[in-house]
């Protein structure tokens, strides 16, 4: 992974070198070397490895780290832990520890404070925080814990958000030392509900554990507020426990890492969170038929993929299968919608020009009568609030060279003791040293997060009645669409306009239209455009599902397809020229009907983490 900007040195220039015992004390000794990149680990004592097995640990593969004491007063040692989470043989990633002894002084102080710029070297590589080469490394280089607002959607996916927060995020995170407040989300648009009413200065980011449904609401309710402008700058993150996961494959595939479903996906989603770092983000201001409008960060989607995304609802136990599923039937049931899109193009060239096809400019507009907007059902969610610290299990730790577990740390640096026995005969236990860790509140007067209680601080949300439709609500804020006149008015002379027969239509914005669909493989998240797709009538059930196959590598461009088209714009309409049909906006069923988006660059932004290396 490449190094976070603005730092100066090399990537393979050294940070800091030492020599470090292991634990048990009766382990072997190592070198150790920091980078900006990795951590350098050769075993020097009994027998110097030429090649060391696990000698080189990438900071990528790094949650966080910590010092620890132990409870034996005559110890006058002190030990540097690190979390990692490497890659199996089989691609997965599993969590593992490795704890260093600092014991090259006289004194346990000496050693503590030997531990401690370790560990404040490594966390500010962690966190993206300058370092230069003669820099001394003290603790006050380290930068303040981030607090996150994390909503899960225990129902996200299959029904195992919650299991699988409790089980990888909150352990992760909390060996990153961040600071969280954890919401289970109750019903449909509940997360819009609070987050109209967050106290903004308490936060420095929002987090969803679900799938894309629910960071939809969370950014719907940032832009519904009077204050949109500056609510929209909070940066917003995504850890995917859904069934597509789009928005997560796009950060995955930012970081570097390679292509991921299901946990591994989590894992390296959490891994770039704990690392810090956003990404500005391009939005789309969706109007539909109705008037109503809502704020997209991910696709627009009319017929084939609408289809299956909707129709593979009742087989949501499946998980990411239902679209396999569902594509299968899909497939075997092809529909054609009559309808007409037309876009203003981007100043620039298309990235992926698709030749053979004759764009004709717009002559003529037609508007439609906007049917009324179906009525969906959900169970009722359950709400789970939780604050700091939260007194949660943490995984074993896993010593070097020894198969056996080491006790458990509990959580979010309150300064538990490490319990159990580590099978060293005469080593004691050990438990953290609290100095790199802010003071935690106290879990008696933990005060409950304020959008937990009394009512929401803005005032066009207070007493709401929850919403029983999924169609978005009508947004009295936000940015103004300058690029787009009136629904059902004629469109300026400068746009595009293709009218005939489609098996589907997609305006994207991310690279990703699932976590292993590459829709826009070139797309960035600040690139200012909708990649807009679109398959016409004609093409074969055996050609259709080539292209989608082809779609999770990225290249069904290269398959010169005649049916295939692309373009790149800055707004477009689309109109339905079928009485029947489906239309989503980043998943969510919405009226059907004629529709119109513009997009706005770098509006809001996204928790990514650094920039990865690209094969």
């Amino acid at each position: 992974m490449a190094p976070p900007p603005l730092l100066p040195l090399a990537s393979s220039t050294p940070v800091l070198h030492g020599e470090f015992g292991s634990y048990p004390a009766h382990g072997p000794r190592f070198a150790l070397t920091l980078t900006l990149q990795a951590l350098h680990i050769q075993r020097l004592r009994p027998k110097p490895e030429a090649r060391p097995r696990d000698g080189l640990v990438p900071l990528a593969e790094v949650s966080g780290c910590g010092t620890l004491q132990s409870r034996s007063p005559s110890d006058t040692a002190a030990y540097f832990c690190i979390y990692t989470y490497p890659r199996g043989r089989r691609g997965g990633r599993r969590r593992a520890t490795r704890t260093f002894r600092a014991d090259g002084a006289a004194t346990y102080e000496e050693n503590r404070a030997e531990a401690q710029r370790w560990a404040t070297a490594l966390t500010c590589l962690l966190r993206g925080v300058p370092l230069s080469g003669d820099q001394e490394i003290t603790p006050e280089l380290l930068p303040r814990r981030p607090r996150l607002l994390i909503l899960v959607n225990p129902f996200g996916g299959r029904g195992l958000a919650w299991q699988r927060c409790m089980d990888h995020v909150v352990p992760m995170i909390s060996e990153a030392g961040l600071s969280f407040n954890l919401i289970q989300t109750e019903r449909q648009n509940h997360a819009r509900e609070l987050v109209q009413g967050l106290s903004l200065s308490e936060w420095e980011g929002i987090v969803t554990v679900s799938g894309d449904g629910l960071l939809f609401e969370v950014l719907n309710g940032l832009l519904d507020r009077p204050d949109w402008e500056d609510a929209v700058r909070m940066p917003i993150g995504v850890l995917p426990c859904g069934s597509g996961n789009a928005l997560a494959g796009a950060v995955n595939h930012y970081g570097g890492f390679e292509p991921a479903v299901g946990v591994d996906l989590l894992l390296n989603c959490s891994l770039l969170l704990c690392r810090g770092g956003s990404q500005p983000l391009d939005l789309l201001s969706v109007t539909l038929a109705s008037g109503s409008r809502c704020f997209s960060f991910l696709s627009v989607a009319w017929g084939f993929l609408s289809d299956v995304d909707i129709h593979s609802e009742r087989f949501r136990a499946l998980g990411s299968a239902r679209f396999t599923l569902g594509a299968a039937l899909g497939l075997a049931t092809l529909h054609t919608y009559r309808g007409r899109l037309s876009y203003l193009p981007a100043t620039t060239e298309p990235v992926l020009p698709i030749p053979g096809h004759s764009l004709p400019r717009a002559k003529s507009e037609l508007a439609l009568a906007p049917a009324p907007a179906p009525a969906a059902t959900h169970s009722p969610l359950h709400r789970s609030v939780s604050d700091l610290p939260l007194p949660l299990p943490q995984p074993a730790l896993a010593s070097p060279g020894s198969p056996e577990p080491l006790p458990g740390l509990s959580l979010n640096g309150s300064g538990p003791e490490l319990t159990g026995d580590w099978g060293g005969a005469g080593d004691a236990p050990l438990s953290p040293d609290p100095l790199l860790r802010s003071p935690p509140r106290s879990p008696k007067t933990a005060q409950l997060s304020p959008i937990t209680e009394g009512p929401p601080e803005m005032p066009t949300t207070s007493g709401a009645p929850p919403s029983s439709s999924s169609a978005p609500k009508v947004s009295a804020w936000g940015p103004a669409d300058h690029l787009l006149p009136p629904l059902g008015s004629p469109l300026p002379p400068d746009w595009v306009t293709i009218e005939g027969e489609f098996v589907l239509m997609l305006a994207i914005l991310p690279s990703h239209l699932c976590a292993d669909l590459v829709a826009a493989p070139h797309a960035r998240f600040d690139d200012g455009v909708v990649h807009l797709c679109w398959v016409r009538s004609g093409i074969s059930r055996a050609a259709l599902l080539r292209i989608l196959l082809a779609m999770e590598h990225g290249n069904h461009f290269s398959l010169g397809c005649p049916h295939l088209g692309y373009a790149t714009a800055r707004a477009f309409r689309l109109e339905p020229l079928t009485s029947r049909g489906v239309l989503t906006v980043d998943g969510e069923l919405v009226e059907y009907g004629p529709m119109q988006a513009q997009v706005h660059p770098s509006l809001a932004k996204l928790l990514t983490g650094p920039a990865g290396q690209k094969p």
